[in-house]
């Protein structure tokens, strides 16, 4: 059902809402992990390197979708929260019209553009063939891709992450079984794992979306409600680009760092790539702590209760800390046992590096929980080109340290870009957050 988050316990509200989400997101990295693990242990430490230096080419395009679906839906969570039914139809509506045109062009362009990139980013040889053909599959899936993130996003809007979490259980399950059949049966190596990961999606939003049209009037839309309005059009498109181009920014700062680890070869990107796959599993409560602040400021904000929005960001700030330390500490203790799921035991060379990861990531993991605090709470009340330009900072930071510390002091120094980059993202944020937040609730109703 739809939840209403204007009204109750804030802190009760964003833990409820943060549950399942974070139970989804999990699931998400644990079947993303399964691509990884399974290639690791069944093709072999050089397939793990060619899945891995895909991954910033991938956040640089996926991530650019990821923002903008979820820009689309601020929108429509703004009109929930101010109970405008027809504003929250023909939300949907505006929000699939322009995730269709543009997930078709850039689906064109991206796969053209594969080869290339990994080229400029200067992808080992021995990895390069198993980069390509895994990056070609799921960028022809991009719209796929856009598809579930966007019906789970507007579902989310409405105040439901139960319902999403329901069908990406069963999407992770499907990803895992096809990897089996497609690597290890039809012996299609990675591309198989990429197809897996897009029939995946693909069959989750479908399920998702035949479930939200019988449970959800909202999903009900009329002929009228698909009239396209420029006006209308610009009012997603102004928070969706920028968030949609903060991903994409951030992107690029990893691909420079990825280039700088490329050079070090196949063993030191490997280990990334797994430390990389831990780090992003220990960082989803933070995570989803965001995307919960996010809709909850979108609703607060679309409803004028600008108080209410500042005593959720508050008791998020406190409980993305925890969270913070004690999965920052997990990773760092259990470091080996967690490298071992995807190199096995025949790669001892792996660990020291993956450990290296963990200690300089894992202990920084409180400001990277503030980060997506604020930078959600802002994104939710509409204030996107804050949030793009800390992309921008990040951009910067990441840019420069990974070749000066890399060049410096090796692997380590790349692992450091990091945690600078979030440092330097999350100050401009909070200093941003603090100064909106302080001029809203000056003149609030609630």
């Amino acid at each position: 059902m739809t939840h209403d988050m204007t009204t109750g316990s804030p802190m009760r509200l964003i833990v409820m809402f943060t549950i399942p989400l974070l139970i989804g997101n999990v699931f998400q990295q644990l079947y993303s992990m399964a691509d990884t693990v399974i290639v690791g242990r069944t093709i072999g430490v050089q397939a793990l390197a060619a899945v891995g230096a895909t991954g910033p080419l991938c956040f640089l395009v996926l991530g650019f979708f990821f923002g903008f679906s979820s820009g689309v839906t601020v929108v429509t969570a703004q009109r929930f929260g101010a109970k405008d039914a027809r504003g929250v139809r023909r939300s949907i509506a505006m929000a699939t019209m322009l995730c269709a045109a543009i997930s078709a062009a850039a689906t064109i362009g991206s796969v053209i553009l594969t080869g290339p990139l990994l080229r400029l980013m200067n992808t080992p040889e021995d990895i390069f063939d198993g980069s390509y053909a895994y990056l070609v599959v799921i960028f022809i899936g991009i719209g796929a891709t856009v598809f579930y993130n966007l019906i789970s996003g507007i579902i989310r809007a409405l105040g439901d992450s139960r319902t999403p979490l329901i069908f990406l259980i069963i999407a992770s399950i499907l990803n895992i079984a096809l990897d089996f059949i497609f690597i290890l049966w039809f012996g299609m190596g990675v591309a198989g794992a990429a197809w897996a990961t897009v029939i995946s999606q693909l069959a989750s939003g479908v399920w998702c979306l035949r479930f939200a049209r019988r449970k959800y009037s909202q999903f009900q839309l009329k002929r009228q409600d698909w009239r396209f309005d420029w006006n209308f059009a610009w009012e997603h498109l102004r928070i969706a680009l920028p968030m949609a181009f903060q991903f994409s920014i951030t992107a690029i700062g990893v691909i420079v760092m990825q280039t700088v680890l490329n050079t070090f070869g196949s063993t030191a990107v490997a280990a990334f790539t797994a430390a990389a796959k831990i780090d992003q599993l220990a960082v989803q409560p933070g995570f989803s702590i965001g995307i919960a602040i996010a809709t909850y400021a979108a609703q607060n904000y679309g409803a004028g209760l600008y108080r209410r929005i500042r005593e959720g960001v508050n008791k998020c700030s406190l409980l993305s800390t925890v969270f913070a330390i004690l999965m920052g500490a997990a990773v760092i203790v259990f470091c080996p046992q967690f490298t071992r799921l995807f190199v096995g035991d025949g790669h001892p060379e792996v660990i020291p590096l993956v450990r290296t990861y963990m200690l300089t990531n894992g202990s920084c993991y409180v400001i990277l929980g503030l980060l997506f605090v604020y930078r959600n709470a802002l994104q939710g009340i509409g204030r996107a080109f804050v949030p793009m330009m800390a992309g921008a900072s990040e951009l910067v930071v990441r840019t420069v340290a990974a070749p000066v510390l890399g060049g410096a002091i090796g692997y380590v120094g790349v692992c450091l870009s990091n945690p600078l980059a979030w440092i330097g993202a999350t100050i401009p944020l909070a200093i941003a957050y603090f100064w909106v937040i302080r001029r809203l609730t000056g003149r609030c109703i609630g």
